[in-house]
């Protein structure tokens, strides 16, 4: 279908894509990469009256370290993050996320801000921006303000960016030398969302575990912390009885649809088994 009219803006500052959405109110809609929006729009699901395009504002896309934290524009997108090689340094996960996001057509226009502002809980990139202890920092008409990752996400759809806010960017603290990570997602073909993924940051110390984070995606309405499963392992060798302690813990807290996907309690399964295999995964890769 051919989406309803609208009128078109291309901002050249934040300052103005504040004041539009200040303006037109639920009748504004922001595009980054327009990979969900426009599709809504073709099937009439969303029919906004102002299009708000975010690609001729050059704030939105840097990548930089300062202060012990890495600082992702919202406009970066996947395949800037898999080139980055402060990225690949500094927060590998990352780049192995993106590589599992779609495909490579969807990689060079998707974004990392519009995976992650939307509140779609199959997006991949929210899990594991809890895991990493994120802040997503936005702008509104009172300047900006950072919301951590674990408070961004309400309900599917819902977050707690408000109308007249646009996310900016994402403020990563910098994982410790030497820590380990992994994402593991099954998906049932190329470009689709997960049945279930998983997301672990491991640190180790002289052989047992000193900080664990696990987060989930598609498991719920919005991306899980496993804050019970993740302890599980702190202070273990993260050996195969930690692990499966972990995962179970990771599968009670979960709550998938039955859906294309497959019925929910074999979705609850396969995440006990992304869990296990990114644990594994993750201590393999880690120091100490």
């Amino acid at each position: 279908m051919i989406p309803g009219a609208f009128d078109y803006h291309r901002p050249a500052s934040l300052d103005e894509v504040v004041a539009l959405l200040t303006e037109h109110g639920d009748e504004g809609r922001l595009l980054a990469g327009g990979h969900t929006l426009i599709p809504m729009m073709k099937l009439r699901l969303a029919n906004p009256s102002h299009l708000i395009d975010l690609h001729g504002i050059e704030a939105l896309k840097a990548i930089e370290e300062a202060d012990g934290a890495i600082r992702i524009g919202a406009m970066t997108t996947q395949a800037e993050v898999i080139a980055s090689e402060l990225l690949a340094a500094r927060v590998p996960i990352l780049r192995e996320t993106a590589l599992q996001i779609a495909d490579p057509q969807v990689r060079y226009c998707g974004t990392i801000g519009g995976n992650l502002a939307n509140g779609d809980p199959g997006n991949d990139m929210p899990a594991v921006m809890l895991a990493l202890g994120a802040d997503f920092l936005a702008r509104g008409p009172s300047g900006e303000r950072a919301i951590p990752a674990r408070d961004y996400y309400q309900a599917a759809f819902t977050t707690a960016l408000a109308d007249n806010e646009v996310l900016t960017a994402l403020r990563i603290p910098v994982p410790p030398a030497g820590h380990g990570w992994a994402y593991e997602k099954m998906k049932r073909k190329v470009g689709d969302y997960a049945t279930a993924a998983a997301a672990v940051i491991l640190v180790m110390d002289g052989g047992a575990c000193r900080d664990a984070r696990i987060a989930l995606t598609n498991l719920a309405n919005v991306p899980l912390l496993a804050e019970a499963a993740a302890q599980a392992l702190i202070g273990t060798p993260v050996d195969g009885a930690a692990t499966l302690k972990a995962a179970a813990a990771a599968v009670a807290i979960t709550d998938p649809a039955s859906d294309l996907r497959g019925p929910a309690e074999f979705r609850k399964h396969v995440a006990g088994i992304m869990v296990r295999r990114a644990i594994g995964r993750a201590r393999e890769r880690a120091g100490g």
